[in-house]
């Protein structure tokens, strides 16, 4: 029996539309920093995207878009692994194995599947109630211990953490017959335990980047509202033009982060300052506390150009050339399917799953 599992990062990004700014700020940028201290694996979930139904045509280029944007945003995918979900199929039959771990309460009081739901739940997909099982499959299948969450993922990762609970000490003898786990505690009780309670990485000035239109609401994809959204395909007189019609309010910037409360618009903006160069909300209003939002948009919108326009451009040039994006997702799947075979292959015995 092994004394710990190993650390590994795993997270993913769905192939749904165009990629934003939240995308870029609250996972893509996370993943680049991540792989000069952990083990990374990370994700473009194609799977998740049937949810939506979406045109097989769209859906295979927004796969290629998301590998394109991790490679142009800076993951070496030499040195860290890079695929598309459905290349492996160990995800869905793990996902299946926790379907019957999960229970429908806890399915049920997913707030995202409330959201997409709405009123008509009885005519939402099985799919879109069960992809919570999927996620936690996505993460567990390679025993990931660490994931980088914005706020709205933390849910998905505390599921992730019941099931993986309910596994082990569902299983706990039978893991430690096989000698397959680690000795964890789990409240008074130690239990053998096969996969990790992996822990979130949030982190940075703005870990939710919210619409340009309404400050209440994430920057989304999916937004009627293309002025909404800075998106990573948007071209530089696009990135300014839509920061300069950001909504705002008639009041200077205050001088310190106090003054944002109530300013829901006014904070997304310095968070996204604050993001984008590194620093805080407080040494942003330290800089720019007073001034006018006639004065502190075309300054935001210079630092957005300089660092999104490099990601735009190699992006381009990446997706005139998906021959080699396919590659590299090839690649990637061979090397996550040799790591998630392994877990599979401990999990049949666990459960009782001739092969």
């Amino acid at each position: 029996m092994t004394n710990t599992i190993p650390e590994r990062v795993f997270s993913g990004v769905q192939p749904t539309g165009n990629l934003t700014l939240g995308n870029y700020l609250g996972a893509i940028r996370k993943f680049v920093a991540l792989q000069d201290t952990h083990d990374c694996i990370y994700c473009v979930v194609d799977l998740h995207a049937l949810t939506i139904a979406p045109d097989p045509k769209d859906l295979m280029n927004a796969t290629r878009a998301v590998a394109a944007a991790y490679i142009a945003a800076g993951i070496d995918v030499k040195k860290h692994i890079v695929f598309n979900q459905s290349r492996v199929h160990e995800h869905a039959e793990l996902a299946w194995v926790f379907n019957c771990i999960a229970r429908m309460g806890w399915l049920s009081r997913m707030t995202q599947f409330k959201e997409k739901a709405g009123k008509d739940r009885e005519n939402a997909s099985v799919g879109l109630f069960a992809y919570p099982s999927l996620m936690a499959a996505d993460i567990l299948v390679y025993r990931a211990t660490h994931v980088p969450v914005g706020d709205d993922q933390k849910q998905h990762l505390e599921l992730t953490r019941d099931i993986a609970q309910k596994f082990n000490n569902d299983y706990s003898s039978r893991i430690k017959e096989l000698g397959l786990g680690v000795e964890m505690e789990m409240g008074r009780e130690v239990v053998n335990g096969y996969f990790p309670l992996t822990e979130p990485l949030i982190g940075g000035a703005a870990t939710r980047i919210m619409s340009l239109r309404d400050g209440t609401k994430k920057m989304s994809k999916s937004d009627p509202s293309d002025m909404s959204r800075i998106n990573l395909t948007d071209t530089e007189d696009d990135i300014a033009k839509k920061i300069r019609k950001a909504k705002t309010d008639t009041e200077p910037l205050p001088s310190d982060v106090e003054g944002l409360a109530g300013r829901a618009e006014a904070a997304n903006l310095v968070g996204i300052l604050a993001a984008l160069t590194d620093t805080t909300p407080e040494q942003v209003l330290n800089d720019h506390g007073g001034k006018a939002f006639s004065e502190f948009k075309p300054h935001l919108a210079e630092v957005a150009i300089e660092i999104v326009s490099p990601i735009t451009s190699e992006m381009r040039r990446l997706m005139a050339d998906p021959s080699y994006i396919d590659q590299v997702l090839a690649n990637g799947g061979e090397r996550a399917s040799a790591m998630a075979a392994e877990t599979l292959a401990d999990v049949r015995q666990i459960v009782g799953l001739i092969k």
